[in-house]
């Protein structure tokens, strides 16, 4: 069995069928590549192939590149690792130029074989770059499928070609969002847009139809003809300056410069367009190596792509067997109860939506009409399938309707005697089997299973808000849950197509905990008379989505307070954070609750930020000497980071690799370092062990080294290399 196979029909067309063993979507691997040269060789040396068709045996054409093999062509190359992934795309961009030239003359460019590709659906990455190398290129009309080059969004760019292709068949304004954005459209689109030819019924047929009837002329590139004019203008074009001026701020703009990607992929592009093609190629796949050699573009790959792809196919799910949900059961139908309605009904699942009135149940239900009816306003999906979706949800005041239900997720305020009282009333009624959840974000688990009969099969289930958008779901083992539960929660997070961490009960679990100390961190040097603007762009700096002003501004100020009152109630004489809690308190006293009363760090105007709010200065007079840029930065992140560590020694969290996900998918940590224990080693354990010794001394022992990060650096060790297989720290 192999990667490609060659068929020559009776036309003398010769089919090359993509169609990777053992895999539901076709990757790219270097066997692959070498293999697709030499059936493009056959092709060309046989005198009775008049023309190739690529296509795929699968439903989509192919998923991209299996980055794995980067990461070994960088293994593989020895003392000059820069040389070997130079060398390697360098082969690749052979095959690929290989078939777009297609055995044609080099100064007549005729002579050649047409050489087609046939899309049956999903065509991304490398998927898209090889297509892109052919003649022509023809997709299913099938809107269920996706093209694009999302590279970018995995810490890399387009390095088969797909970066110099696509500039110059578009131009670079109209290949920027393509490019810089990893845009995907369905095949409709994507025609519209230039980047493909024709949308089709049968693309295999019509793919044939072209390639017999092809001239020399249809398999010249515009990049390959006399007089080639790059689209909107080259760099030394008045229209191409400007625009590659305006490229260059945007792209500033949006990575605050720590992602090293964008601005490879923009040199590349700029450079490229001022040499000939093939000079380009070189351009881009040195602009390619140098990313692939920043240890930020391996930390994203390995946590956006591998480790992310491992959690969602069960990596620590307990060896049993399939536990996917069949019907599924909410008590309260609130935001987040309705949020979770409506990602289990549109995978598919039949929903009992319930709530103390019929209007709250109804409510909730009409939550995800309001989110299908944005779908249709955009032409994402139909009326059919806006029926079909709330014709799984079922809102009902009466619990009796939990009798059919394998999992309940209750989703009631956090109040721990109201959380106990629908437990009870749903145990009461659901089958004996079935799986409780508890949608909470701070309340202990252990504590809340002490109200069900059947602890063991009590779980966390902790939703990120907005449900349907936020990625990451928090599952929390109580005491005494069993492996069933854990396989259920697994099981049904993997039906709603998120990605889930699996952490051991502790306060806050993994997500709070740490991104609780980052927005203290930042309320802190605001009372410390720290500029507000040098904290909140100091975030967004080191690649923070929001700073913690604005950060708190969103969640609300009010739920702060309550947090506040809470944690000091249960921790009493050790609660450390007095002085965080004097200007969140005089905030909530002043009615600046945040975002959602119109006030809060910011100022706001019809729910628009405004800038920082004005009495925020007078109150905490900002300090005539201000600290350094960088010294705000290492107390934003390591407020964060070593809150993992701790989590991670102390056994809450028991997989590094669930620690960056969940940091980068729950609440943005730098998504550029990979997560906080990537970044830990990207900088290396001595350093952050020196960073923290200088913090410490400076504002306290929060910022002390645990133990663990200590013995890393004592040990000249790293977290990947020590627990990158998944092994817990406690059992190390």
């Amino acid at each position: 069995m192999t990667d490609f196979t060659y068929a020559l029909d009776a036309d003398g067309v010769a089919i090359i069928t993509w169609d990777v063993p053992g895999k539901s979507m076709n990757v790219m691997s270097l066997d692959g590549f070498a293999l697709l040269d030499s059936m493009i060789d056959k092709a060309l040396a046989d005198p009775a192939v008049r023309g190739v068709v690529i296509t795929s045996g699968k439903k989509d054409f192919a998923g991209g590149m299996d980055l794995n093999v980067i990461a070994r062509m960088k293994d593989a190359a020895g003392d000059n690792p820069a040389q070997g992934l130079f060398d390697g795309v360098m082969k690749m961009h052979a095959v690929l130029r290989k078939i777009e030239r297609a055995g044609m003359d080099p100064k007549t460019l005729k002579g050649g074989k047409p050489i087609a590709a046939a899309l049956p659906g999903t065509a991304l990455g490398i998927g898209l770059e090889l297509p892109l190398a052919c003649h022509r290129i023809f997709a299913a009309d099938n809107p269920k499928a996706k093209i694009g080059l999302p590279e970018i969004m995995v810490g890399i760019f387009p390095g088969a070609g797909g970066t110099t292709r696509l500039a110059r068949k578009m131009g670079a304004m109209m290949a920027a969002p393509f490019l810089l954005e990893g845009k995907l459209n369905d095949p409709k689109k994507a025609k519209a847009a230039g980047i493909i030819d024709e949308v089709v019924e049968d693309p295999i047929a019509a793919a044939k139809a072209w390639v017999l009837a092809a001239k020399d002329a249809d398999l010249v590139k515009p990049w390959d003809a006399k007089g080639y004019k790059m689209p909107g203008g080259a760099p030394y074009h008045p229209a191409g300056f400007m625009t590659f001026v305006g490229a260059s701020a945007m792209v500033h703009g949006k990575t605050m410069g720590v992602y090293p990607a964008a601005k490879a992929l923009l040199a590349a592009v700029y450079e490229g367009a001022l040499v000939p093609f093939d000079t380009a190629l070189k351009i881009e796949a040195r602009w390619f190596t140098h990313v692939l050699m920043n240890p930020s573009s391996g930390a994203m790959i390995r946590s956006l792509f591998i480790n992310k792809e491992a959690l969602e196919k069960g990596a620590n799910r307990p060896k049993l067997a399939d536990e996917s949900v069949r019907k599924l059961g909410i008590l309260g139908a609130g935001m987040m109860g309705a949020g979770i309605a409506h990602v289990a009904a549109n995978a598919g699942i039949e929903v009992v939506l319930i709530d103390n009135t019929p209007e709250a149940a109804e409510r909730g239900k009409a939550y995800s009409a309001g989110i299908l009816d944005k779908g249709i306003s955009r032409r994402k999906l139909t009326e059919a399938r806006k029926a079909e979706v709330l014709h799984r949800i079922t809102p009902t005041t009466d619990y009796a309707a939990l009798a059919g239900c394998d999992l309940v997720v209750e989703a009631v305020f956090e109040d721990p005697t109201v959380k106990a009282e629908v437990t009870q009333r749903a145990e009461a009624v659901m089958p004996t089997d079935a799986i409780f959840a508890t949608n909470t974000s701070t309340l202990p688990i252990s504590t809340l299973a002490r109200a069900s009969a059947r602890p063991e099969q009590f779980i966390g289930i902790h939703f990120f808000s907005p449900v349907d958008k936020m990625m990451l779901v928090e599952i929390i083992k109580g005491e005494k849950t069993g492996d069933r539960a854990v396989a259920k929660a697994l099981d049904f997070v993997r039906q709603i197509r998120k990605t889930p961490i699996v952490v051991n009960d502790a306060r806050f679990f993994y997500a709070n905990r740490c991104i609780i100390p980052y927005i203290n961190e930042g309320i802190r040097m605001v009372a410390e008379g720290v500029n507000p603007v040098l904290v909140e762009n100091a975030a967004r700096l080191v690649g923070m989505p929001l700073g913690p002003l604005q950060l708190v501004d969103e969640t609300s100020i009010e739920l702060g307070v309550k947090i506040a009152k809470a944690t000091k109630a249960a921790m009493g004489d050790a609660y450390p954070d007095g002085a965080v809690d004097e200007v969140l308190f005089w905030m909530a006293d002043q009615g600046r609750l945040g975002k959602k009363a119109d006030a809060g760090f910011y100022a706001y105007e019809g729910g628009k930020r405004q800038g920082l709010w004005d009495g925020l200065a007078d109150k905490y007079p900002q300090a005539e000497t201000q600290p350094d840029l960088h010294q705000v930065q290492h107390r934003l992140l390591m407020a964060q980071v070593l809150e993992a560590v701790r989590a991670f020694e102390q056994g809450v969290l028991t997989d590094i690799r669930e620690g960056d996900v969940g940091a980068i998918l729950g609440w943005g940590f730098a998504p550029w370092s990979g997560g906080p224990f990537a970044w830990l080693d990207i900088i290396g354990a001595p350093r952050a062990v020196a960073i923290c010794e200088a913090l410490a001394a400076e504002h306290g022992a929060r910022f002390a080294a645990p133990a663990l990060l200590r013995d890393i650096a004592a040990k000249g060790d790293s977290f990947y290399a020590r627990f990158g297989g998944g092994q817990a720290a406690q059992a190390a």
